[in-house]
C-alpha cells in the first residue's frame, strides 16, 4: 500500500532539545526499557523506577513514565545532552518515526514546525521508518492495573 514516505523521509537530530524539554509530556516505559535502562545505570529495577519514575493514572491502569524536572525537561536530560542515550528507551529512539507523525504529510510537516531535524539532513528509507514503527509496536509500555 502507498503511502506518502513511500521515498523516504529526511530527519538528522540537531540536538536542538526540544523533544526533551520545555514542555510537559510522557516517556512511557516497557518492562524491557526499565530492564534496559537500570542495568545500565547499575540500579535495581525498584530503586530505578523509584528514583526516576512516575505512575500515571490512566482510568483504570496505571504507566510507568520518566520523572520530568520543574522545567519539564527529562530527568535525563543534562547540558550536554542526554544522560543515558545509549539506553535510553525506545520512545525516544524511534522519534519522529511514530505513527500519529508520519500518518500523513500533514502530521509529519506540522511536527517539523516544532523539530528542525525533520526534513532536512539523513535520509532514512521506507524500510527503515517502519522498522521503528514495528519496534515501538513490539515494545508495548507497561501496564499496572488497579
Amino acid at each position: 500500500m502507498a503511502c506518502f514516505y513511500d521515498k523516504g523521509l529526511r530527519f538528522s537530530c540537531k540536538k536542538c532539545l526540544h523533544c526533551c524539554s520545555d514542555e510537559p509530556g510522557y516517556v512511557f516505559l516497557s518492562e524491557t526499557d526499565i530492564k534496559t535502562m537500570s542495568e545500565g545505570l547499575g540500579l535495581t529495577r525498584d530503586k530505578f523506577i523509584d528514583t526516576y519514575c512516575r505512575y500515571v493514572d490512566m482510568g483504570s491502569f496505571y504507566m510507568v513514565s520518566l520523572l520530568e524536572k520543574k522545567n519539564y525537561d527529562c530527568i535525563f536530560l543534562t547540558d550536554k545532552g542526554c544522560k543515558v542515550y545509549e539506553y535510553r528507551p525506545v520512545q525516544c529512539k524511534t522519534y519522529p518515526f511514530w505513527a500519529h507523525i508520519v500518518e500523513d504529510k500533514e502530521s509529519w510537516d506540522s511536527e517539523a514546525a516544532s523539530c528542525p531535524g525533520i526534513n532536512s539532513g539523513d535520509l532514512h528509507s521506507k524500510n527503515e521508518i517502519n522498522q521503528a514503527l514495528e519496534s515501538r509496536l513490539n515494545n508495548e509500555p507497561l501496564v499496572i492495573l488497579k
